[in-house]
């Protein structure tokens, strides 16, 4: 048993700026998973007869996290996929945390560009930041590089390289029950048009077909798409900050 973490969770203020992150893996089988492993196979055998597109591959899942002078610190474990999907429909998704991280993608005519994801996967019609789950490729000397995980996943949902935008100086965590996101932006020096072009030119030459459009944002309006709540906080900022 891990001795809890210093500090609090959560955070005071919501969403938070915050200065850093240190999460750290741990080996073994994350106690949500060996508690209720029959449910979860039952689970997942319902979910990849629906949609046999989905891959029960290896991603992390905290155990716990904490709010240390600015830090994030957390535990996690290296799960299924299959138990993610059994966590998120319970009405009380206790006993753990999926902390993950949106890169704000943000053209140089001041629109948020996003994705719709494909019927292929577990989210069929929402629109977020490209973004997957932390995993294994992610590890990198026992703790969890959200930074290169972004980068990765922005790089395979989209074809466009985070190394060629401005990235602000600053990151920000927001939390809905059990579910974080760490998110900062990224400015490109193109429009939302010319990054919808260059993402809808890649999209054929995706292996795992996760996405079925570009969407550009251009106010905070919640009913403008069919949106992961989790972009409700940073269409909030964003565009507070820009209309001022």
């Amino acid at each position: 048993m891990t001795e809890k973490l210093p500090g609090i969770w959560p955070p005071p203020s919501n969403p938070v700026r915050i200065a850093g992150l240190d999460l750290l893996m741990q080996d073994g089988a994350h106690a949500l998973h060996a508690e209720n492993e029959k449910a979860i196979v039952a689970n997942w055998e319902q979910e990849a007869t629906a949609n046999p597109h989905l891959f029960n591959g290896q991603m992390v899942l905290q155990r716990q996290l904490s709010f240390d002078n600015g830090i994030i610190r957390g535990v996690a474990h290296a799960i299924p996929y299959s138990v993610l999907l059994w966590w998120r429909k319970q009405p009380d998704p206790a006993g753990a945390l999926h902390l993950f991280g949106f890169a704000v993608l943000v053209s140089s005519d001041n629109a948020i560009v996003a994705i719709r994801m494909s019927e292929r996967t577990a989210n069929p019609g929402l629109v977020y930041c490209a973004a997957g789950s932390l995993d294994l490729n992610d590890i990198v000397d026992g703790r969890l590089d959200l930074v290169g995980n972004m980068r990765r996943e922005v790089r395979e949902e989209t074809g466009l390289d985070l190394d060629t935008a401005e990235a602000d100086p600053d990151f920000y965590a927001s939390h809905a029950g059990n579910r974080v996101v760490v998110f900062r932006f990224y400015r490109f020096s193109i429009t939302a048009a010319e990054m919808v072009a260059r993402i809808e030119a890649h999209m054929p030459h995706d292996a795992e077909q996760e996405i079925d459009g570009a969407v550009v944002i251009r106010s905070a309006d919640r009913d403008m798409h069919r949106y992961n709540p989790m972009m409700f906080p940073i269409l909030d900022m964003f565009f507070d900050v820009t209309d001022n």
